[in-house]
């Protein structure tokens, strides 16, 4: 398997990238949406609303977590997770401006 040469785009595009690979497993699309609707959770609630192990739960949180899109406070033995807004309004940009390119249809594809 060959070396991934991020040095050789900008840093939008591999700021995007990262953003993309983060959001690219249906569990973690699955916990952003449970802490959406929740407003917060604890990552109890979250092993028992999606049924996975709390193992996986916590890869998944860390994940989401080092990308900024989600935080969390310490209260006890729990830890409350929720999406950091500023980091969720970048995002939304981001994708926006992405997605919102023009594109042209060539006749020959």
């Amino acid at each position: 398997m060959g070396i991934t040469k991020s040095e050789i785009y900008s840093d939008e595009q591999n700021r995007i990238a990262t953003l993309f690979k983060v959001l690219a497993h249906p569990a973690r699309i699955a916990i952003l949406q449970c802490i959406i609707k929740q407003n917060a959770c604890i990552c109890n609630d979250l092993v028992d609303e999606l049924g996975l192990a709390q193992a996986t739960i916590s890869q998944h949180l860390k994940e989401l977590k080092n990308s900024g899109i989600i935080q969390g406070t310490i209260e006890g033995k729990s830890v409350c997770y929720c999406i950091d807004e500023k980091i969720w309004k970048e995002i939304q940009v981001d994708f926006n401006q992405f997605f919102n390119q023009n594109v042209t249809v060539n006749q020959c594809c």
